[in-house]
């Protein structure tokens, strides 16, 4: 029992890696897709130009590859970046440009008689959107934001290939030094499950509070 509390407890250390790279990847595919969503729907061409670039090229390429280059190739660059950072940087990147279609979508299904009375009450661009556009549009996004949050938790297991010692990382030195597959890997499928619950529930909680207040507003 005290040897396998030891493993479990290995198990828990990458949980919180896990749990790290989640949270700081997700704060930075948030901040890429209001960028990247914001400038697809720009008066701009060069800003449209440069957030479809961005897109495009996260989405058409894999996530693993990005990760080798923020990890392997940047500092060929002059940029070396630690494992945690590197897969920070990537999952937030890859998830990022798939959420900023979430936010044009959500920005372009408000009604024309919304930006019509943002014109009739002289808003500028700007206050239309921070004050009127965004605050309807973003109960629209939360329910895609939070699919994509639970995908990008799972895409977490991915950084083992770099060595950075996350659930998956740990769960496969456990076997490695146990011989044993089913407890290591039921422990993380577990925690996975649980931390995506997590995830499912704070967005609909998130949904309902940025919602209140709005039915009968949206056309």
């Amino acid at each position: 029992m005290t040897h396998w509390s030891g493993y479990v407890a290995l198990i828990l250390q990458g949980a919180f890696v896990t749990l790290q790279l989640t949270i700081l990847g997700s704060a930075l595919a948030v901040v890429m897709a209001f960028l990247a969503g914001l400038g697809r729907v720009s008066r701009f061409m060069a800003v449209r130009a440069l957030a479809t670039t961005y897109i495009e090229f996260f989405r058409g390429t894999s996530i693993f590859v990005q990760l080798f280059w923020a990890y392997f190739v940047l500092p060929f660059a002059g940029v070396t970046l630690s494992p945690l950072q590197a897969g920070v940087l990537a999952l937030g990147l890859n998830v990022g440009a798939y959420s900023a279609e979430v936010v044009r979508g959500a920005v372009k299904a408000i009604g024309r008689e919304q930006r019509e009375a943002c014109i009739a009450l002289n808003l500028s661009r700007y206050q239309s959107m921070r004050h009127v556009i965004l605050p309807q549009a973003l109960p629209l996004m939360l329910p895609t934001f939070g699919n994509n949050g639970i995908e990008l938790l799972k895409g977490t297991a991915v950084v083992s290939l770099i060595s950075l010692t996350d659930m998956t990382f740990q769960a496969q030195v456990v076997r490695a030094q146990t011989g044993n597959t089913l407890i290591p890997f039921a422990t993380i499928l577990g925690l996975y499950f649980l931390m995506a619950l997590a995830i499912s529930y704070s967005m609909r909680w998130l949904e309902s509070r940025v919602a209140r207040g709005l039915d009968g507003v949206r056309t």
